[in-house]
């Protein structure tokens, strides 16, 4: 997905958000919109979004010297996914669908994103996902390439979110990799954010190597490109991930809530939709 115009002032917002966290300091603050808002002019549209994120965020981080502005949120967002974790376990254990409602529920996670400037409530979300309709559901094609898969690559997207995806990795019953931030960035998922979900119970946990807040293959490593070349299944989690992997040739499967318009307009679903959607090799 390449960068839109939209993009730009959403940039500047979060160049804001995350100074903001990081020092208090008006006149650091300052500094840091002034050099993202100089380097915009020289990011291309060809660019993914996740690609520009990076670069943004590394100069908040060169600037206040704060590497993870995030990290307090982190530990918070997860703390509150692990409160609800046995309530979600119940409802799958009710369910007349046990894998779709875990499905769902990952899905529900992805409402934890403070890259987004928008207010949201983890508990309600998941109530109001529970019941809501999917704008895309390639749900026979995903039970179709599971029941054949022997390993699966699951791409993790934000902290809190990360609880979520544990519960869809239980549910899955086969080898899983879950592919985390090679550094902090935003409130992504990290090697130690994904331990700390408890997600080294039921996966394999690597990173990336990309320092992007979403998986850009020319930034990945040598061992995860492999790894994605010979995976059975990959499961994408979150608008980052889309944001650098849906031109490309490869069967993935993203799980995502379309909250950025942009990100809407692309899928062709509407803002706030589910999605769960199987993009075939090119």
């Amino acid at each position: 997905m390449k960068t839109f115009l939209e993009c730009f002032p959403c940039m500047m917002s979060q160049a804001l958000r995350a100074g903001r966290m990081a020092s208090d300091n008006e006149f650091l603050i300052k500094k840091v919109l002034d050099e993202v808002g100089a380097m915009i002019k020289d990011i291309p549209m060809e660019n993914t979004p996740a690609e520009s994120g990076a670069l943004v965020y590394k100069k908040i981080s060169d600037i206040t010297g704060v590497i993870d502005p995030y990290k307090e949120i982190k530990q918070q967002s997860i703390k509150e996914a692990k409160s609800l974790y046995h309530e979600m376990k119940k409802e799958i254990s009710k369910s007349k669908d046990s894998l779709l409602t875990a499905i769902r529920i990952a899905i529900a996670g992805n409402v934890v994103d403070f890259g987004m400037n928008k207010k949201f409530s983890l508990s309600e979300d998941v109530k109001h996902i529970l019941v809501q309709n999917f704008a895309i559901l390639d749900y026979k094609e995903f039970q179709y390439q599971l029941k054949n898969a022997q390993n699966i690559l699951y791409l993790g997207d934000n902290a809190g979110e990360s609880v979520f995806d544990k519960i869809l990795i239980e549910e899955l019953g086969k080898k899983v990799t879950y592919v985390v931030r090679e550094i902090p960035i935003i409130n992504d998922v990290t090697y130690k954010d994904a331990i700390d979900s408890g997600l080294n119970t039921v996966a394999e946990i690597i990173s990336s190597g990309t320092t992007a807040p979403g998986t850009i293959l020319q930034l990945c490593s040598d061992d995860f490109l492999q790894r994605f070349n010979q995976a059975d299944m990959i499961i994408s989690k979150g608008q980052g991930n889309y944001e650098g992997l849906s031109g490309v040739d490869r069967g993935i499967f993203f799980l995502l809530k379309a909250k950025c318009p942009v990100i809407a307009r692309d899928i062709n679903v509407q803002e706030n939709d589910i999605v769960l959607q199987y993009k075939k090799p090119i």
